[in-house]
């Protein structure tokens, strides 16, 4: 089973402030900006920069396609007095947003798995703020629905604890989050706050593994069990996080 990404991070000058990408990295997300001969593209999005991996067999190769991009972008933005802010939401100044690109949202649609129903596009009460995901690509045979919900309830529940943002999924993010694919599913719940490490790189690797071990076993969520996961995340909600945890065996 391979694993991609496609995570987003912001930029940040001196000072602190976040300034937008748009015109600073190139690509976009109809023609990306190839980095390697191995498949590695980095792409504006929104005021965002994001990059791709190609497909990783390996808890290593996904290590190093991450840090490969990373240090890409690091020293692409250096040169223009900028670094790399591993924020999961952030809000800009308005001058940041003047671009038409600043606001554009949603370039196709993504579904919920527990719903089976397209997300509606973002809508947040703040209209400056802005998100930054670390999506997941998974190859797999398994029922992308299903594995999407696995991926919920193995990786994101969990993840509450390593990640403190609560803004993010005012845009994105929220329970279920996914896009079917022919290899597969892109999981979308996910921020890019496990970018910050190795270690949380190969947590986030060894967990996605340990989502198609329980994908595999046919275990079939009730609709109650579905609405507790979608509570536990789209609310933040540490305390019913250590109850499913432990209501599954997963702690």
């Amino acid at each position: 089973m391979r694993l991609g990404a496609d995570p987003e991070l912001f930029l940040v000058n001196t000072n602190g402030k976040y300034i937008s990408a748009i015109g600073k990295i190139g690509g976009t997300k109809q023609h990306p900006l190839i980095i390697s001969d191995n498949g590695h593209a980095v792409q504006e999005d929104n005021v965002a920069c994001e990059f791709n991996i190609p497909p990783c067999e390996s808890a290593n190769d996904f290590i190093e396609a991450i840090n490969f991009s990373l240090d890409y972008l690091k020293e692409k933005v250096k040169e223009q007095g900028l670094s790399l802010s591993i924020t999961a939401s952030a809000v800009f100044d308005a001058e940041e947003l003047n671009h038409p690109k600043a606001r554009e949202f949603g370039c196709e649609p993504d579904y919920n798995a527990w719903t089976k129903r397209i997300n509606p596009r973002p809508h947040a009460r703040n209209k400056t703020l802005r998100s930054a995901g670390g999506h997941i690509h998974i190859e797999t045979e398994l029922e992308p629905f299903h594995v999407a919900k696995c991926f919920d309830l193995v990786v994101v529940i969990p993840s509450l604890s390593l990640d403190d943002d609560i803004q993010r999924r005012d845009l994105y993010g929220k329970a279920g989050s996914c896009r079917i694919k022919s290899y597969g599913v892109e999981c979308r719940s996910l921020s890019n706050f496990w970018l910050a490490s190795n270690e949380l790189k190969k947590w986030v690797w060894d967990k996605t593994q340990a989502t198609l071990e329980f994908a595999k076993s046919g275990y079939k969520f009730s609709r109650e069990e579905g609405q507790k996961i979608q509570a536990c995340i789209n609310n933040s909600n540490i305390g019913l996080m250590y109850e499913i945890l432990q209501e599954y065996n997963l702690t």
